[in-house]
C-alpha cells in the first residue's frame, strides 16, 4: 500500500458528463414528480425549471474552485483552503454522509424497482430480507468496482448513462404526440407559494451534479474538461428533466398522477403499452445504479483528502498498489453504505443529507468569494463564475429560504454535525495543523498582521504545475532557490547593486567590491534598463559553472542616473564565461514573462516574496527541457 502516490488522470469529458449526468438522474425523474405534482400541480414543470436555475450559481462555483484546485475531495478541498480547517472538516464529513447515504437510497430504489417488474411477471410478494440482500449485494458489487479501477467505473457509468437518455429519448419522442393540452388547464391554480416550495423539494434532484468535482485530480485536462463536463450534463439533464415532467402531466390523469409510484413508467404505458412500463423502470433502474456506482466513486474521495491534510487518521489515505485507487477509503464508503441499506430508515437520514447539501452549497459560493478576495497569486482558476460577487450572494441567500423548508430534524442533525466537527477539530486537529486559509489571508490584510505561513499559497502553486503539466526547467530552479530583495523605500540604484554584491559574493565566491564595480561599470557603458520600470543588470564573472538570480522589487521605485522614470522591477543576473548561452536563455525567459498581461501589476501586488516567487514560477513562458 502507499499513501503518498497521486491518483491517476484517466477520466476524460465524456467520464465527467456521464458521472454528473448519472448522479441527477434518480428518483427525482422517476418518482418525485408524483409528489411534485400532488403540492403544485402542473406547474410542477415550473418548479423543476427554477430548481435547475438555483443550481447554476454552485455549479459555475464549484467549476471555477475544481480548475484552480483539481484534487480529490471536491467541496472539502474547496472549503478547508478558503475557510479553514473546522469548516473543511465539517464540509467533508457532510459531503461523505451525504452522498453515501443518497447513493444507499439509490440502491434501495434499484431493489423496489426490481420487485415492481418482478411482480408484473409473477404476481408473488418479495420478502422485504430478499429486498434488503439484493440491496447490500449491489452495494458491494460496486464497492469492488470501484477498488479495482476509476477507468472501469466510469466505463459502466457511460454505457449505463448512454442507455437511460437513449430511453428517455424514446419517451419523450413518443409521448409528446399524446399530450393532452387540457390537463394543462388551472396552470398556476396552487400559486407561486407551493409552486417555490416545491422548487425546494426537487431541488434535490440536481444536486448531484456538482459531486463529479471531488474526482477532480482523476481528470485530464481538468480546466477545460470539468466546466464543459458539468454544463452540458446541465443542459442536457435539466432539459429531460423538464420535457419528462411535461409529458407526464400532459399524459395521466391527475388522480392517477398523484398516487403512482412511478409516474414516468405509468406515463410510458400509455402510449407503449406494458412494454413501455417495464422499459422505462428498467431506465429508472439504470439511473439508480448510475447514482450508486458514482456515489462511490465521489463520497470515497472525501476521507481521502481529508486523511491527506492530517485531519483524519492517515490510514484512509491508503492507495492500493496493484489499482492505485482510495481502498481503505472505498471500503469503510461501501460498507457503511450496506449498512444503511439493511439497518435505517433512509427517508430521514435523506432528507437530512439533502439539507447537509444546501448547506454545503452556500459554503461552496462563500468560497469563491473568499479565495477571490483573498489577492493569492496562485489561485488561478482556468474558468471564471460570471457575476462575482453578485451572483454568489444571491445564491446563498437563496439557499438559505430553501433550508428552512427542510424541517426541524434535518436542521437538529446538520446543527449536530457542526458541533461534531467542532469537537473533532479541538480533540484531533488543532494541535499539528496550522495551514493559513484564504480567510486569513483576508485577515492579514485588513490587520497587517503578518501570516507564519505560506503554505497555502505555495501548494496552490504546487497544484496549477501540476494541472497544466509545468515541467521546471533550469530557470524555474534558479528562481526556487534565488535571493529576493523587496525595498520597501525609494533607493538609488548603486546602493541596490551594493546590496546585491554581497549577497552574490557567498553564492559565487566571489569578492564583493569587486562585483559592485562590475555592475557600476557595466552601467555605465549602456543602461540596463529594458523598458519603463524594468531593469536587468547582468554581469560576467570569473570561475566555471555560476550562474545566479537576484529579484528585485521596489514599489517606491529605484532612481538611475538621467532616467526620469523609477524603476520597480529588477532581475538581476551573474553568471561566468562558460554559462554565456545560458546567460541568453535566462533573459529570454524574463522578456517573456514580463510580457504577460497585467505582470507588473500582479507582481507590485504580491504580498511577500513568495509571492513573488510564485508569479515567475507560475508564468507561461515556454520552458527549456
Amino acid at each position: 500500500m502507499d499513501t503518498n502516490d497521486s491518483l491517476k488522470k484517466e477520466l476524460g469529458i465524456i467520464d465527467v458528463f456521464a458521472m454528473a449526468s448519472g448522479a441527477m438522474i434518480s428518483s427525482g425523474l422517476f418518482i418525485l414528480p408524483a409528489i411534485a405534482f400532488a403540492k403544485a400541480g402542473p406547474a410542477m414543470i415550473l418548479s423543476y425549471l427554477i430548481a435547475s436555475l438555483l443550481v447554476i450559481p454552485s455549479m459555475l462555483s464549484k467549476a471555477e474552485l475544481s480548475t484552480a484546485m483539481p484534487k480529490a475531495g471536491g467541496t472539502y478541498f474547496f472549503v478547508e483552503r478558503s475557510l479553514g480547517a473546522w469548516w473543511g472538516l465539517f464540509s467533508g464529513l457532510a459531503n461523505w454522509f451525504s452522498v453515501a447515504l443518497k447513493s444507499a437510497f439509490a440502491v434501495v430504489g434499484t431493489a423496489i424497482l426490481i420487485e415492481v417488474i418482478v411482480q408484473m411477471i409473477a404476481p408473488v410478494t418479495v420478502p422485504s430480507w430478499q429486498l434488503k440482500a439484493l440491496s447490500a449485494g449491489c452495494c458491494i458489487y460496486f464497492t469492488i468496482m470501484n477498488i479495482v479501477s476509476v477507468k472501469h467505473t466510469s466505463r459502466l457509468q457511460i454505457i449505463l448513462v448512454a442507455a437511460l437518455l437513449l430511453i428517455l429519448g424514446i419517451f419523450i419522442a413518443g409521448g409528446t404526440w399524446h399530450i393532452s393540452v387540457p390537463r394543462y388547464d388551472n396552470f398556476l391554480g396552487k400559486g407561486w407559494a407551493a409552486i417555490i416550495a416545491t422548487a425546494g423539494l426537487v431541488f434535490i434532484s440536481f444536486g448531484g451534479l456538482t459531486k463529479v468535482t471531488s474526482i477532480a485530480e482523476e481528470v485530464k485536462d481538468p480546466g477545460k474538461n470539468i466546466p464543459i463536463g458539468m454544463i452540458l450534463a446541465w443542459l442536457v439533464v435539466s432539459l429531460c428533466y423538464l420535457a419528462v415532467c411535461a409529458i407526464i402531466v400532459g399524459v395521466l390523469d391527475s388522480e392517477e398522477l398523484i398516487t403512482s409510484n412511478l409516474p414516468a413508467s405509468l406515463a410510458a404505458s400509455k402510449f407503449m403499452g406494458n412494454a413501455g412500463f417495464v422499459i422505462l423502470a428498467l431506465a429508472a433502474i439504470a439511473a439508480f445504479v448510475t447514482t450508486a456506482n458514482s456515489g462511490i466513486l465521489a463520497a470515497s474521495r472525501y476521507p481521502l483528502a481529508m486523511s491527506r491534510d492530517g485531519l483524519l487518521p492517515p490510514q484512509l489515505a491508503t492507495l492500493s498498489k496493484k489499482y492505485n485507487t482510495p481502498i481503505t477509503s472505498i471500503v469503510i464508503t461501501g460498507a457503511f453504505m450496506t449498512a444503511s441499506v439493511v439497518l435505517l430508515d433512509l427517508e430521514v437520514l435523506v432528507k437530512t443529507a439533502s439539507t447537509l447539501m444546501i448547506v454545503l452549497f452556500m459554503l461552496v459560493n462563500a468560497s469563491v468569494i473568499i479565495m477571490r478576495a483573498s489577492s493569492i497569486q496562485s489561485y488561478q482558476p482556468k474558468f471564471k463564475s460570471p457575476l462575482y460577487p453578485y451572483l454568489h450572494i444571491a445564491a446563498i441567500i437563496s439557499y438559505g429560504v430553501l433550508i428552512i423548508d427542510m424541517g426541524a430534524v434535518p436542521l437538529l442533525i446538520s446543527a449536530a454535525f457542526i458541533l461534531l466537527s467542532a469537537v473533532w477539530y479541538y480533540v484531533y486537529i488543532s494541535r499539528h495543523v496550522d495551514r493559513a486559509s484564504a480567510a486569513m489571508h483576508i485577515v492579514e490584510r485588513v490587520t497587517n498582521i503578518e501570516l507564519k505561513t505560506v503554505t497555502l499559497e505555495n501548494e496552490l502553486r504546487d497544484i496549477l504545475l501540476a494541472r497544466d503539466n509545468i515541467i521546471e526547467d533550469k530557470f524555474d530552479q534558479l528562481i526556487r532557490e534565488c535571493t529576493i530583495i523587496d525595498l520597501d523605500r525609494s533607493l538609488q540604484a548603486d546602493e541596490v547593486f551594493w546590496q546585491a554584491s554581497e549577497m552574490l559574493a557567498t553564492f559565487t565566491n566571489t569578492d564583493k567590491n569587486t562585483l559592485y564595480d562590475k555592475f557600476l561599470q557595466r552601467e555605465r557603458e549602456s543602461s540596463t534598463i529594458i523598458q519603463p520600470g524594468l531593469a536587468i543588470p547582468h554581469i560576467i564573472i570569473k570561475g566555471e559553472g555560476k550562474f545566479q538570480i537576484i529579484l528585485v522589487r521596489a514599489i517606491d521605485g529605484i532612481v538611475f542616473p538621467n532616467i526620469v522614470e523609477p524603476v520597480k522591477t529588477m532581475f538581476i543576473l551573474c553568471g561566468s564565461k562558460d554559462e554565456r548561452n545560458y546567460h541568453l536563455r535566462a533573459l529570454m525567459a524574463i522578456a517573456q514573462i514580463v510580457q504577460e498581461k497585467d505582470f507588473e501589476e500582479r507582481w507590485l501586488a504580491a504580498r511577500d516574496k513568495d509571492s513573488l516567487r510564485n508569479l515567475i514560477l507560475l508564468s507561461n513562458r515556454k520552458r527549456d527541457h
